[in-house]
């Protein structure tokens, strides 16, 4: 099979922000992502890091042909899209320190370990280990319950400034509540 034949899209990406890649009706080859700033592919054979982009080439499109042609050329196989999709992370005891991808190296668990006391000082709860500052972390706000995705880097403050008061999307319980329920605020004022 020519891959130059074999079109393909991307499907809706999920909270990791894999996309899924598809060829015909609904067949899924597979889904690529973006980690620090390589590109990983996941497919039957399982992820692979194809590294970083081209100059001038969209990480997810090099990374979506790289999934094509290794369907084209008959080295992996589709795969459901559920096999391919990052489920929505459960607490079910403690959270290991680092993400499983995320090295054990002193760098790292020195970010962890003060992205981890920075979360608890305004009230989140890590749903997963740290995965470093660009990539998705499921976290749950405990001051109204909503659940989701959260990048450290617009967590955290700029220049020793403490982060926005604005918590997530669908809203919160307001900026003065905030101020008022995370002690940090109020010693700011």
């Amino acid at each position: 099979m020519n891959t130059a034949t074999l079109s393909y899209r991307l499907g809706t990406p999920d909270w990791e922000r894999r996309y899924p890649v598809l060829v015909g009706k609904d067949t899924v080859l597979g889904a690529v992502f973006r980690w620090h700033r390589d590109w990983i592919t996941l497919t039957s054979e399982g992820e692979r890091n194809i590294g970083r982009p081209e100059k001038g080439r969209r990480g997810v499109d090099q990374a979506a042909a790289h999934v094509v042609d290794e369907y084209a050329t008959g080295r992996i196989t589709p795969v459901s899209l559920a096999a391919v999709t990052a489920a929505v992370p459960t607490l079910d005891g403690p959270v290991s320190l680092l993400h499983p991808r995320m090295p054990q190296t002193p760098r790292n668990i020195e970010a962890a370990t003060k992205a981890l006391a920075a979360l608890a000082v305004h009230r989140w709860t890590p749903y997963t280990g740290f995965p470093g500052s660009d990539n998705p972390w499921w976290q749950e706000c405990q001051l109204c319950g909503w659940q989701g995705p959260r990048y450290w880097s617009h967590q955290r403050g700029r220049n020793g400034e403490l982060p926005s008061t604005h918590r997530h999307t669908g809203g919160c319980v307001g900026e003065e509540k905030v101020r008022e329920l995370i002690p940090a605020y109020q010693r700011q004022q």
